[in-house]
């Protein structure tokens, strides 16, 4: 695998058409053009409208072949990890990079990115389920940071100049979340990269997502926050429920039912293979559905997450804790950001939150 990888989500109208194999480019998501070489980056973008292929950054869908590369990666990096298999809960810390225009917008309140910190905790511990449909992750997420800057280049174009952007913020290593929220292409929520590629570009690693999906913003229908919930469950190592379609393996989760394509809207009964039990997960947080029709992870996936995080995440910066007092992490930052003034404008405001 070469380069960095980057995985989105898509809020669709519309489906992809049916029967687009596990080997191709164009997945379950849009139709991207061309077959990837599999050293080619590339990405699963959430858009509003999933035939409008042309708005995906630099890139292209996650393919079979792709898929298959990362859980061999998978696999190797945890065999030597074998009877280690305890899973405490893990509190991630987060820095928040808003990326913001000279006239205010994309300029979040600190409120709404800690109603965003507040809705991850509540996804990742099974807080939206209905009965026992999902499952606590043992994940939980603590706001570290919120470091601002004013580029109204950076604001207009972030996904042309990603690299270089994200190279220069970044924070931590890789166990630390750097979120990014900015204005992306008409469209287009956001984007991640995958655990295996942090190693080979760890300044590049991190969800990028778009300022207005956070709680409370403007996108309609995607305002509730769960593009970041979708998100970081790729940067925690998960695929799209429909990755591969209806062939094996699927998305690599044995509790998730196959799905021929991504879901658009709430189609509740929808149920595209017909030939594997199971409707399809119209409302797992790794579709493609409207935010207030997604309400759950599965222990698979929760698995499948602490799988990637001992393999690739797990660091010195991880944070054992009980779950009882995992549950009640708070938004807190544990310092104030750092304030710079660049010669092309950018600048980096100060601001302490404790």
């Amino acid at each position: 695998m070469c380069g960095v990888t980057l995985a989105g989500i898509v809020a669709g109208t519309a489906y992809q058409p049916a029967g687009a194999g596990a080997d191709s480019a164009e997945t379950a998501t849009v139709a991207a053009g061309n077959r990837l070489d599999e050293c080619t980056p590339a990405i699963d973008a959430r858009l509003a409208d999933p035939s409008r292929s042309t708005l995906l950054p630099e890139g292209g869908d996650v393919s079979g072949g792709q898929a298959a590369e990362y859980e061999r990666q998978l696999r190797e990096a945890l065999r030597p990890l074998r009877g280690h298999e305890a899973e405490p809960t893990r509190v991630v810390p987060v820095v928040v990079h808003v990326i913001s225009a000279s006239d205010g917008r994309g300029n979040l309140g600190d409120w709404q990115i800690r109603r965003q910190i507040d809705v991850l905790n509540r996804a990742y511990r099974g807080g939206y389920a209905f009965g026992d449909e999902g499952a606590d992750t043992g994940f939980r997420f603590r706001l570290r940071e919120i470091n601002r800057t004013v580029n109204d280049g950076w604001f207009r174009d972030f996904s042309r100049q990603r690299d270089e952007i994200r190279e220069r913020l970044h924070r931590g290593g890789a166990d630390t979340l750097n979120l990014y929220t900015t204005k992306l292409d008409s469209g287009l929520l956001g984007y991640s990269t995958f655990p295996q590629d942090q190693k080979s570009h760890p300044k590049r690693d991190g969800v990028v997502i778009s300022y207005d999906t956070l709680p409370g913003g403007d996108r309609y229908r995607f305002n509730h926050g769960h593009t970041a919930t979708h998100e970081i469950g790729h940067w925690l190592g998960l695929f799209h429920t429909f990755q591969n379609g209806c062939d094996e393996p699927g998305d690599y989760v044995d509790d998730t039912a196959y799905e021929r394509e991504a879901a658009s809207g709430c189609p509740r009964g929808r149920d595209t293979c017909r030939r594997d039990p199971g409707e399809d997960p119209i409302t797992n947080f790794m579709n493609y559905s409207e935010d207030a029709c997604m309400t759950h992870f599965t222990r698979g996936q929760g698995k499948r997450m602490a799988d990637h995080w001992r393999a690739f995440r797990s660091g010195a910066n991880e944070e054992e804790v009980d779950p009882r007092r995992a549950a009640l992490a708070t938004g807190r930052s544990s310092g104030d950001v750092r304030t710079t003034a660049e010669p092309d404008g950018t600048v980096e405001g100060e601001e302490s939150l404790d």
